[in-house]
């Protein structure tokens, strides 16, 4: 019966059904397969959103918004294409650090297209980079906002498996820098042998042109190193360092860099909201949904059926990669991160892999599962914001998932050291 449940979300989902409606269905027919007092539910779904780590939230949401309307991340943009200008793919690696350093500040994937795909498509297609390459390039490189803390997906993640969030920002570290290092060297590749990268005359890329691009993008700079700064140091919770970000997302846009309007500010704090909104009804009926499938004992009997199936540990890792890109491929990363993966994980912690290591696994198959069709949310977002047909950004996203994100997510399965010795070596762990 459960199963037939978690089917129902994925057929609802794949027809088009809002997320959050489509929760609320299974857990209808949950609730009634399974006979469950809706009161004590209902109380139980409440009680576990009234978590601290969750007003970090909405306040990392609003901060994405807020470094699009302010321009703060088109001086990020500025800056780091300025460094990197008449280099072999500068102009793609460009869009690569930008899309880590949005994530740093915002956690969000959604935030980084719209934001930087809106100042580098345009530039990256007149340069000579196809709309369909560039396209896909930016969709998994916004993910990176999923790996380089501060990550949303890291915050559900820790919530619904009791996890130090924190400790989960520490552990994707290894995995993001992997992910940037292998975009970059592909983008690299590619240039010369299948497009060539093209600039016009002028004095970008001069160190004088430099320099005022760095000089610009200072106090932009500057809110990562606050806000990981504060979170490591023990300055800050992840919930006050959201909070920081904010603030200092609003003084630069209205006083330092002036292009902030009161509009813009009431449209940020809208848009956030409305986000916002979206993700704590889903969190709702997932508790929900995690409550009964809990009583009903389905994690530990989905243990104990694939551990009678099939003995080696190493071949249960590579099943499991395989069912979280399969589920991602169809679900959004949200849904995945919240019930799928809790799902599966007393079966991974069986084999012996730890908790914080099983989060940086998700958050990379949710990299992948995000840019795979038929759904491919990022993808075809990135798609609008480049103004290309999904055809001639499937293949290009296909390659750079198989020669890219494919190696990430193994290493950063097969090898441990890469999720767990940032947080060991900061002492969060």
């Amino acid at each position: 019966m459960a199963a037939l449940g978690i089917l129902l979300l994925i057929l609802l989902m794949a027809i088009g059904v809002p997320v959050a409606w489509s929760f609320a269905v299974v857990l209808a027919y949950l609730v009634y397969v399974f006979d469950v007092n809706t009161t004590t539910l209902l109380l139980q779904g409440f009680r576990s959103l009234d978590h601290l780590i969750l007003l970090s939230l909405p306040l990392f949401v609003l901060a994405g918004y807020l470094m699009k309307s302010g321009g703060i991340a088109r001086r990020l943009v500025e800056f780091i294409e300025g460094m990197v200008k008449g280099r072999r793919g500068g102009l793609g690696a460009s869009m690569v650090m930008a899309s880590g350093i949005f994530g740093a500040i915002s956690g969000t994937a959604s935030g980084a297209v719209a934001s930087i795909g809106t100042i580098m498509i345009t530039p990256l297609a007149e340069r000579g980079y196809p709309r369909g390459y560039a396209s896909a390039l930016l969709g998994i490189s916004s993910l990176l906002g999923i790996l380089i803390p501060p990550s949303i997906t890291m915050i559900l993640f820790g919530v619904v498996t009791r996890q130090s969030i924190t400790a989960l920002f520490a552990a994707s570290i290894g995995p993001g820098l992997l992910l940037i290092i292998g975009l970059i060297l592909y983008n690299r590749f590619l240039v010369g042998r299948k497009f060539e990268e093209t600039y016009a005359s002028g004095t970008e890329g001069t160190p004088v042109s430099r320099f005022k691009a760095f000089r610009s993008a200072v106090p932009a700079l500057m809110l990562p190193v606050i806000i990981l700064g504060g979170i490591y140091g023990g300055i800050s919770t992840p919930t006050e360092a959201a909070s920081i970000a904010v603030v200092c997302a609003i003084l630069i846009g209205l006083f330092v860099y002036k292009e902030m309007s009161l509009k813009h500010l009431k449209d940020s704090v809208v848009a956030a909201g409305e986000t916002t909104g979206t993700i704590m009804l889903i969190l709702l009926f997932s508790f929900m949904i995690g409550r009964i499938l809990t009583a009903e004992r389905v994690p530990q009997e989905l243990t104990e059926a694939i551990t009678t199936l099939v003995k080696d540990p190493i071949l249960i890792l590579v099943l499991v990669n395989l069912f979280l890109i399969a589920a991602g491929m169809i679900m959004d990363d949200l849904s995945v991160t919240v019930v799928i993966a809790p799902l599966l994980m007393p079966l991974v912690v069986s084999t012996g892999v730890d908790p914080l290591h099983y989060g940086t696994i998700v958050a990379c198959s949710v990299v992948i599962a995000a840019n795979s069709p038929p759904v491919a949310p990022i993808l075809y977002m990135a798609c609008r914001i480049g103004q290309v047909s999904i055809h001639h950004a499937v293949m290009p996203a296909v390659w750079l998932i198989l020669c890219v994100g494919m190696p990430v997510m193994l290493v950063t399965t097969f090898v441990p050291f890469v999720s767990l010795a940032i947080p060991r070596l900061l002492g969060v762990y």
